[in-house]
């Protein structure tokens, strides 16, 4: 079996993805996005199972992966709440070197179905809890990016 696409191109595709995610959050930096989307990550994880949290884990790219579950301690899942809620908590990683926006979910979810095919996330999600979906969703009226890679 030949070596899978994301593990011989993972920096490529990282790189894409902080890329996308800087653009749309207006951040100087690769730094500030990797805290702006590690927020969004493990806010999201906190709502799942470990059954889920693997899967979804499954569908991103390999330094993706590595990042949503990297020093992940599981726990009861905490219910999904509103989005200024779940914002403010993406927010609160690393408060005194954090400059996440307040796009940062929708930010991500727009670069990260640019990684990865919206049909098979969505497909995914909608097994998930009450507002997985939701949390992924792209703002009314921002068409879905081209898949980059894949």
């Amino acid at each position: 079996m030949p070596m899978p696409y994301t593990y011989r191109h993972a920096q490529t595709e990282f790189a894409a993805f902080l890329h996308d995610a800087r653009e749309a959050m207006a951040l100087d930096s690769d730094n500030m996005t990797y805290t702006a989307v590690d927020g969004v990550f493990q806010t999201f994880r906190r709502r799942l199972t470990v059954p889920q949290a693997l899967a979804f884990a499954d569908l991103l790219p390999a330094i993706l992966r590595a990042m949503f579950l990297w020093r992940w301690t599981p726990a009861p899942p905490l219910p999904f709440a509103d989005r200024a809620t779940l914002t403010a908590e993406a927010q609160s990683l690393r408060p005194h070197h954090n400059l996440t926006p307040a796009n940062c979910i929708e930010a991500t979810a727009l670069a990260l179905r640019g990684q990865i095919g919206a049909a098979d996330l969505d497909r995914l999600l909608a097994d998930f809890p009450q507002g997985a979906a939701e949390f992924w969703a792209l703002p009314s009226g921002v068409p879905a990016p081209a898949l980059r890679f894949g």
